[in-house]
């Protein structure tokens, strides 16, 4: 009984710290982001940033179509948060750089 209170409190507890970065990765794809890069940067992001900041950056508007990691960046810096602008820009130029290298 004890054993299987374990393994159902472990995957409430890991299903549980998956779930700011699956909003935060959908809030990027929501942003314009390609899917490949929403979830490069949200690994990256999603540790380094308070909820607040992963929800500030989830709500970023809609952009009509996918914009490039540079208009992104741009609106970003729109939040007026030095920190989710740093982490974001770090996060994108390591995903970049992966994309670029395959």
């Amino acid at each position: 009984m004890r054993t299987i209170m374990f393994v159902l409190g472990t995957a409430a507890l890991i299903s549980g710290c998956a779930v700011p970065e699956g909003r935060l990765r959908a809030g990027l794809e929501h942003a314009g982001l390609s899917r490949p890069m929403a979830a490069c940067m949200a690994e990256r992001m999603v540790d380094r940033l308070s909820l607040m900041q992963l929800r500030r950056i989830g709500d970023l508007p809609r952009a009509g179509e996918a914009v490039s990691v540079a208009e992104f960046l741009h609106r970003v810096r729109s939040l007026g948060d030095a920190q989710v602008l740093s982490v974001s820009a770090g996060a994108a130029a390591i995903c970049e750089a992966r994309r670029l290298v395959g």
